[in-house]
């Protein structure tokens, strides 16, 4: 009985994987009541063994998705006292928003694969330098959130990606490109040949979705509506859309214009596993698939299209102007693309819901490390420092407290936490309107920029480390950590400088 159901818990994942998980989840427990009897905090250092825990499952998420190991931890966290279901729930009811963007967005760009998979295959064949096309996808990436959403954006390049890799892999296991039940899982009609294209052409779809995922960050960070700690602090600070990008141009600009230089420069010197050029026949896949497409396509196709396009238009503007919360957006989108598409099988409706819905399970399973965070005061001592030291150093200081914070919790979080403590220092009179200006834009670029550090600190990178694309092309915590690393180091440099030189 207990050997089935050991095997039975976590299903496939290693052995080793297990025990360790099993060996968590009785220590925390013992070290909790063992600290205390010490006459310790045990709830405070045994919160930063959640955490750290919490991540060990982030980073090993190919060997078993971070559910329900991070599950697991969490249950226990509310059953040990280190937080309670009331402060779970004021997490998700703050985080609301990116919940209903998880859900409804994500499965809206489902709906309008067909435009995006056209976009990006045009310019796969017309963009002959692969340095050029990093450096497009990063731009367009960095474009699209600073008025849409990293999220959003996400979704796109995860549709994308998986779209050139079923691709890709028909043709290489030599089946019709309208073959509808291939499993593009299955390697074993693959060549030697066809083999070792393919972990070549792996390799390729990381470069460009790394770009592009990096992209989303330095976009993000400009506008107010590019990550949802943006709004937050623009509507503590009482700044409108302009106003706030005009307030963090002094940093995002140079960051900006560094993380083009970085893409360019890790693309044409083939650093950090990036530059892999793809061989000609590989490339013609994607040209005899364009061709294919072209055929095929009837008025009914065509006409998909269009419709596809103009709901993408509109959904542009709904988000640039912010007419709605993300989510109830993409629920517009979903409506308007199924009803003029005719999609209205239920079975069919189910399956754009298939990508986002475990990940926003996750998500909730995060706010409860994260309520840990909050209710132990994880963080406080870090905080406490920051505040306590002189004002005109106040600034540099907040944005290295935030990027480093935000490389292991949620940024949303450790910008709430914040943005909280200086608007009380501004209406105490303890700081003026112009520190508090400067503190709220290292606070915000702190958040955004260095976070990207690791797969946890921002929502879009772990998106797409817990997506279906992940496992494909072999992305896994560690590869996006190095992969992020010349970003990480070259936008953190410039951001700093640029708050210590213009704040």
């Amino acid at each position: 009985m207990l050997k089935n159901l050991y095997q039975m818990f976590l299903g496939s994942s290693p052995d080793w994987y297990k025990n360790t998980i099993i060996a968590f989840l009785i220590f925390n427990p013992i070290a909790l009541y063992g600290l205390n009897f010490l006459g310790l905090n045990g709830a405070f250092f045994v919160g930063w063994f959640l955490l750290l825990e919490f991540i060990f499952t982030l980073a090993l998420a190919l060997k078993c998705y971070p559910l329900q190991p991070g599950g697991l931890l969490a249950i226990e966290a509310l059953v040990l006292g280190l937080t309670t279901p009331y402060t779970l729930l004021y997490e998700v009811e703050h985080n609301l928003e990116v919940i209903l963007l998880l859900v409804f967005m994500v499965a809206g760009i489902y709906f309008m694969k067909n435009l995006m998979l056209s976009i990006f295959t045009k310019l796969l064949l017309r963009v002959h330098s692969k340095t050029k096309l990093s450096l497009l996808f990063c731009f367009v990436a960095a474009f699209l959130s600073a008025f849409l959403d990293a999220l959003t954006v996400t979704a796109v390049l995860i549709a994308v990606g998986i779209g050139f890799y079923r691709i890709f892999h028909l043709a290489n296991s030599g089946a019709d490109f309208g073959s509808a039940n291939h499993d593009i899982l299955d390697d074993t009609t693959l060549t030697e040949e066809g083999k070792a294209d393919l972990e070549n052409f792996k390799s390729f779809l990381r470069d460009l979705i790394m770009h592009g995922v990096v992209g989303t960050a330095l976009g993000g960070v400009c506008t107010i509506v590019g990550e949802p700690q943006n709004l937050l602090i623009a509507n503590v600070a009482g700044w409108e859309f302009i106003e706030f990008a005009v307030m963090m141009a002094p940093v995002t600009v140079p960051v900006f214009i560094a993380g083009m230089i970085t893409c360019f420069s890790i693309e044409k010197f083939r650093l950090f596993g990036f530059g892999t050029h793809l061989p000609l026949r590989i490339k013609n896949i994607f040209h005899e698939y364009n061709e294919y497409e072209l055929s095929k396509r009837t008025d009914i196709m065509k006409l998909e299209i269009i419709i596809e396009m103009i709901v993408g238009i509109l959904l542009i503007i709904a988000l640039a102007f912010h007419l709605a919360a993300v989510g109830i957006i993409g629920l517009g989108v979903i409506i308007l693309l199924t009803s003029f598409k005719g999609i209205t099988d239920e079975h069919d409706l189910g399956e754009a819901f298939k990508e986002a819905l475990p990940f926003t399970a996750l998500l909730v399973v995060f706010f409860g490390v994260v309520s840990v965070i909050s209710d132990q005061a994880l963080f406080a001592p870090i905080i406490g420092y920051v505040l306590d030291q002189n004002t005109e150093i106040q600034a540099p200081i907040f944005f290295v407290a935030n990027g480093v914070l935000s490389a292991i919790s949620d940024n949303v979080f450790v910008a709430t936490i914040y943005i909280k403590e200086i608007k009380e220092a501004l209406d105490t009179n303890v700081i003026t309107r112009e520190q508090f200006d400067h503190l709220a834009v290292a606070i915000n670029t702190g958040t955004n920029i260095p976070s990207i550090a690791t797969p946890n600190g921002q929502a879009a990178f772990l998106f797409l480390l817990t997506s279906s694309l992940a496992p494909l092309i072999g992305l896994s915590y560690m590869r996006m950590v190095v992969m992020a690393l010349p970003y990480t180091i070259v936008l953190s440099i410039v951001g700093f400088v640029s708050v210590v030189s213009f704040l």
